[in-house]
């Protein structure tokens, strides 16, 4: 017995009716909801991402990556004498540092002040206070010349760090030539007037997790008194306040 067309569309209308109904359910409701709050959740542990920027690349890392160490350390291979190092410094370092380091109007001193450091008026140069030779090779390399740092070849560096070096009578030869290999072996004449930082051992017992509010030390004293600037406090009877 075959079916008339218009019962056959009866039933699938009432078929599509019943599945619509079935999927705006109470459980597909709720699983709606469960998805959307994993989504959420997912969303606000990941991390942050704000889309700008790119990772670097090794050759832009290694860039960066020049620190030099005492001991020689992160010294690229190369060379450079004090003689090659004089024009280097003539054409890109007197205009601000003077022909002989002395310093052109505000800009600093490079040599001299030997012997200075315990006057009243010390003058840190290279050779009077800094403590390493690699300290002066990172430090050029890294930001010399003024305005266009790491524009200059290793060697013209090396050549660079040699003339500033014989500049301050640390190197007394003008053909000397300074290379990666013997750099770390020059001994700076200030190199004994640093210490290690051994606060951590000798000020150790006085640190405190929380910090002191009442019945601390004995009561502060003012030993000094900054008088060109007048900022000492004072009671309303001029005694500086805290002096016995």
């Amino acid at each position: 017995m075959s079916r008339s067309p218009k019962l056959i569309i009866a039933v699938a209308l009432a078929t599509f009716a019943g599945s619509v109904a079935l999927a705006g359910g109470p459980q597909e409701k709720i699983a709606a909801k469960t998805e959307a709050k994993t989504e959420a959740k997912t969303e606000a542990n990941a991390p942050q991402r704000f889309n700008i920027g790119r990772a670097p690349t090794v050759k832009e890392i290694r860039g960066w990556d020049i620190d030099v160490r005492p001991d020689g350390q992160g010294l690229p291979i190369g060379k450079g004498s004090v003689a090659q190092g004089e024009k280097l410094f003539m054409d890109n370092c007197a205009s601000c540092h003077g022909e002989f380091g002395e310093g052109a109007g505000r800009w600093p001193v490079l040599a001299g002040g030997k012997g200075s450091l315990t006057s009243d008026n010390p003058v840190k140069t290279v050779g009077s206070y800094w403590p390493y030779a690699s300290t002066l090779f990172d430090y050029v390399r890294h930001a010399m010349p003024f305005g266009s740092p790491q524009s200059l070849k290793v060697d013209e560096y090396y050549a660079l760090v040699a003339y500033v070096l014989y500049l301050n009578d640390v190197i007394t030869d003008q053909n000397f030539e300074l290379t990666d290999k013997n750099l770390a072996t020059i001994r700076m004449p200030n190199e004994g007037g640093f210490i290690m930082d051994d606060r951590a051992t000798s000020e150790k017992a006085f640190w405190q997790k929380d910090p002191c509010m009442k019945n601390c030390i004995a009561p502060v004293k003012i030993t000094g008194r900054a008088t060109a600037v007048d900022v000492t406090p004072e009671d309303k009877d001029g005694k500086p306040r805290g002096v016995e």
